[in-house]
């Protein structure tokens, strides 16, 4: 007989045919462990370094607490699911009849019972564990709704309907609902289960003989079936108080929160109906434990049904038709009053009334008005949405080096200022590789100011703070930026490899000093972040090792985010120097969306204008997209060299905000811990202003008739300068409404009235922190013959000396851009001032060449053409002086007798300070072409620097006179490299570019 399987032969034992030997045995499992081991590293991976991360930053505590409440909302909720699943379903099992009938139904289904037989416990335990992860999961979601109902707050307002606290409907009624909403998907699974059940083991029938169903099995759905009644009880309950939060479409007024006239009168006592009916309904049902049989219930359900349709249904209709729709107005306005109130009150416009501002001017004499045009405002000729590449092209010294698209405007020595940093631009590295792009190339240097107000002769900024490194008039500071809008790829640094600091004279290196990141030092922690970041590099590269940390999760907003994931973040982070660091300072807001009678708005769609399109990195990070309830009520910073995060308490009486602080203890610092250096900078935001000025184009109206009509409504007008059709940005500006002793730093808007291009509202807020007022709404509502934003821009490009510049402009190859239309109110009328751009064709970045203005007085006799005058000049001075009529501004002052007059300052020697800034900038570039070996661009600086020192000579030939000529004027042309930068840093004189290191 042949050897089958096994035994001895010639060379020994022999291993059974097609079974692999010991060796290959332990080869595989070794493989399949290791693999399993593998898949867990992978997946544990994720969870190591997002704690590191968090441990790096301080806020440890928000990564344990949402992680806890996740893995017990997971366990509780999804043992739940599987004990109510796997117990309905080993119950119906266990009221099985013990014979089934002789059919062929019942004879097709032992075939299936004969081959589940095996592994049914194996089968419970599957269909268990899939419902309870699959509940877990989707619990685990709303650690956010647990977290706000445990540690929820009150209010101190009750809602004008059920007189409960506001806190019910924010932090507790989405918990009810949540647990409802279980508890109706608990229910229907189980009674899915019990019915297959009782299907598969016959205590359910379709064509056998006999009854239908067993009594066990009908004893046992009707309780579930009684459940879910009772379920369904509670949510008539819970709806009554939904009606407070209900969002509805009421053609009167748009989107509409709270309870109507037919949600008072119908809706709600027919709520309270169909919560008894479900009660009796479900009653009848656990009945059926007794009486076995389901005729009652079946008859309960059917009267439960159909009092939904008409009690729920056709009664509301025929309220809202025959008596709300004849008489509307007058039915409504108790309700529409109750949800003006509350929409007020919940964006935090309840203190804002409209003044009435006819837009007739009060100032006849014409050199009166000019010179308050001069105190009226500080415009802004700079736009920080326009001239970010003029800052690109004059101080980004490096390909490597980049600014935002749009700028930010701050506060500098009181003035208005254009400020940018210069970040890493890693699509610049001149030679890409993972060495260069991680290690060499790690952070940007320096922050430029410009004067707001200000340009030089040839329409560029009047740079403050300018340089690499950078110098002017701030104080030493950390110009290292580690942490940008910008810099969005991880870094390792603090190691062996040498990071490229900045290039003056040769390349400057540094290593970083910094404590933030996460150490590589551990082998299992760079084995984490390998396969976390899939860059298998990091586990054995040279270039790290003691004392090497790994930066990322670097732009504001995404760290604010992170630490604090139950904010929304303002779309625009902004950098100031704060006490000698550059520190991002991030507005965050709370909000709910269940405020009643609150009406809700999307922040995607509010706070989009023609800025953010297109562009992410303004648009607002919501966790929430649509609320009813907005408070700014953290102001966080981010530091850029050590990406340290601090949340401060803003709001301090908002309920939200105590409510996430009693949740995560620890995270927001007080308010009286805002240092006044950062004080100084913080500013109102413009996602909240954006925000209550689509409100107020609504809610600035308070009479419920008026509102119904809404012959009052506005509008956000269209970015004029915008060929999109966005709606205009609001614009930060220093100016003086009416009645105001001075300046206020202050965020701006217009309003249009709905359908209509003239102006209709004019809205400006303190937005200096340091201001008593800060906070403090001013609304205009305007006389309806002022020309709107549209109108004066129309009247502007119709003019015959814009066309004949657009048309030169065109002829030398340059395209026009339309700065900031800003508006500002004098005198009872409206002056509008435009800056126009112009960028050539060998010209990189756009130059003020022009400036528009125009002054609207509705109190115009017709044929007057001596007011609404819209002027188009060189300067603002002479835009200013044509517009009003006057030559000049303000009469020199007198001098005493006796004394000496101090020379002032003459066009001339503008010109000449002017001509001498631009023979130094030559020189320089100049210098740098040599270093690069680039004889074109030399050939051309060495030009540059001829005619600019033929302009100086010019100009200073028309300064000879007795009086001392100019400090500023060199005695001689430069001719030899310029000296090393000061060791003390210079301060810029006002007005006048800052000298470079090198100047």
């Amino acid at each position: 007989m042949p050897d089958r399987g096994g035994g001895t032969g010639p060379s020994g034992p022999r291993t059974r045919v097609g079974r692999p030997s010991r060796r290959a045995r332990t080869l595989l499992m070794t493989l399949g462990v290791l693999a399993v081991l593998g898949m867990a590293f992978v997946m544990f991976a994720g969870f190591w370094t997002d704690w590191l991360w968090f441990r790096s930053v301080h806020y440890s505590s928000v990564f344990t607490t949402t992680l806890w409440t996740k893995i017990g909302l997971f366990l509780v909720f999804g043992l739940l699911m599987a004990l109510a699943v796997g117990l309905n379903i080993w119950l119906a099992h266990r009221l099985r009849p013990p014979l089934s009938a002789m059919s062929m139904e019942q004879q097709s289904l032992d075939r299936y019972r004969m081959g589940i037989a095996p592994f049914k416990k194996w089968l419970l335990l599957g269909i268990t564990v899939l419902v309870g992860l699959i509940s877990g999961a989707s619990a685990s979601g709303q650690w956010r709704t647990w977290l706000m109902w445990v540690n929820g707050v009150s209010f101190g307002e009750k809602d004008p309907q059920f007189h409960l606290d506001v806190s019910f409907y924010a932090f507790d009624l989405p918990w009810y609902r949540f647990l409802l909403a279980f508890g109706f998907a608990a229910t229907i699974l189980s009674l899915i289960a019990a019915v297959l059940t009782h299907y598969l083991y016959g205590g359910l029938r379709i064509t056998s003989p006999g009854a239908r169903a067993t009594a066990a099995a009908t004893g046992h759905l009707s309780v579930l079936l009684g459940v879910f009644v009772s379920l369904k009880a509670v949510a008539y309950w819970l709806d009554r108080y939904g009606l407070a939060v209900k969002s509805s479409d009421f053609k009167a007024t748009g989107n509409w929160t709270g309870l109507r006239y037919v949600d008072a009168n119908a809706f709600l006592p027919a709520k309270t109906i169909l919560f008894c009916i479900a009660v009796i309904c479900a009653l009848l049902f656990f009945a059926t434990l007794w009486r076995r049989t389901w005729q009652l219930p079946v008859i309960g359900f059917g009267l439960m049904v159909l009092s939904a349709i008409l009690i729920g249904g056709l009664y509301p209709a025929i309220v809202q038709k025959f008596q709300v729709q004849p008489n509307e107005q007058a039915k409504e306005a108790p309700y529409i009053q109750k949800n003006i109130d509350a929409t007020r009150k919940a964006y935090a416009i309840d203190s804002t009334r409209p003044e009435e501002y006819s837009g007739k001017s009060t100032v006849k004499d014409k050199s009166r008005l000019r010179a308050d045009a001069d105190t009226a405002a500080a415009y802004r000729l700079i736009d920080p949405n326009i001239v970010s590449p003029t800052f690109q092209q004059l101080e980004q010294k490096r390909k490597y080096y980049q600014f935002p698209l749009t700028l930010d405007v701050d506060r500098y020595q009181g003035k208005d200022t254009v400020i940018g940093l210069r970040e890493l631009n890693i699509k610049g590295i001149p030679k890409r590789n993972w060495i260069n792009d991680h290690f060499t190339y790690t952070h940007g240097y320096g922050a430029i100011l410009a004067a707001g107000t200000q340009t030089d002769a040839n329409g560029s900024p009047v740079f403050t703070e300018a340089g690499l490194p950078t110098t002017g008039q701030l104080p030493p500071y950390e110009q290292r930026i580690y942490y940008g809008e910008k810099t969005d790829q991880y870094s390792i640094v603090g190691g062996p490899q040498k990071e490229l600091d900045y290039e003056e004279n040769g390349e400057k290196t540094t290593s970083y000093q910094g404590t933030s990141g996460v150490s590589l030092s551990s082998a299992f922690n760079r084995a984490a972040y390998a396969v976390a970041f899939s860059e298998p590099q990091i586990l054995y590269s040279g270039a790290i090792g003691d004392g090497s940390r790994i930066l990322y999760n670097r732009t504001p907003k995404e760290r604010v985010e992170a630490v604090a994931p139950w904010l929304t973040i303002d779309g625009d982070a902004y950098p100031a120097v704060v006490d000698g660091r550059i520190q991002w300072i991030v507005d965050a807001y709370t909000t709910t969306n269940g405020y009643p009678y609150a009406s809700r708005t999307t922040l995607g769609e509010t706070t989009a204008d023609a800025l953010t399109v297109g562009n992410q990195q303004r648009a607002v990070v919501a966790q929430q997209n649509q609320v009813n309830y907005i408070r700014n009520s953290v102001k966080a910073t981010v530091d850029a060299y050590d990406g340290t995060v601090n949340l401060y308490q803003w709001d301090t009486k908002d309920p939200v905000l105590k409510t996430w602080m009693k949740a995560f203890p620890g995270t927001v610092k007080e308010r009286s811990e805002i240092k006044p250096d950062l004080l100084a900078h913080l500013r109102y935001p413009q996602d909240m202003f954006k925000v209550q000025r689509e409100l107020l184009t609504r809610y600035h109206v308070t009479d419920p008739a008026q509102f119904y009509s809404g012959s009052d409504a506005w509008q956000v007008p269209d970015d004029p300068t915008n060929k999109d059709g966005n709606a205009v940005p609001p614009y930060y500006l220093s100016m003086k409404m009416p009645g105001d002793p001075a300046e206020r730093f202050s965020l701006t808007t217009t309003f249009t009235p709905n359908g209509r291009p003239n102006l209709g509202g004019f809205m400006a807020i303190d937005a200096d922190a340091t201001s008593k007022e800060y906070g403090r709404i001013r609304l205009l509502r305007v006389g309806e013959d002022v020309p709107g934003p549209e109108q004066v821009q129309n009247k502007l490009n119709g003019l015959p000396e814009v066309a004949t510049f657009v048309r030169d402009m065109k002829g030398a190859d340059s395209d026009i851009e339309y700065g900031n239309l800003l508006t500002v109110p004098l005198d009872g009328g409206f002056l509008y001032v435009e800056p126009v751009y112009a960028q050539g064709r060998n010209a990189h970045y756009p130059l003020l060449k022009k400036v528009a203005a125009s002054y609207v007085d509705a109190d115009q006799p017709k044929g007057d053409t001596t007011k609404d005058v819209t002027v188009f000049k060189d300067t603002l001075a002479e835009a200013l002086n044509a517009v009003f009529g006057v030559e000049g501004t303000t009469p020199p002052p007198v001098t005493p007798p006796g004394t000496t007059t101090p020379p002032t300052p003459t066009t001339a020697d503008a010109a000449l300070k002017q001509a001498i800034a631009d023979a130094q900038k030559a020189y320089d570039d100049g210098q740098e072409a040599l270093k690069k070996g680039d004889w074109d661009a030399y050939g051309k600086s060495q030009a540059a620097l001829q005619q600019a020192l033929q302009r100086a000579a010019d100009e200073g030939a028309k300064l000879k006179s007795p009086s001392p000529a100019p400090s500023t004027a060199p005695s001689t042309a430069p001719s030899a490299p310029p000296s090393a930068a000061p060791s003390a840093k210079p301060s810029a004189p006002s007005g006048s570019p800052s000298p470079s290191p090198g100047g």
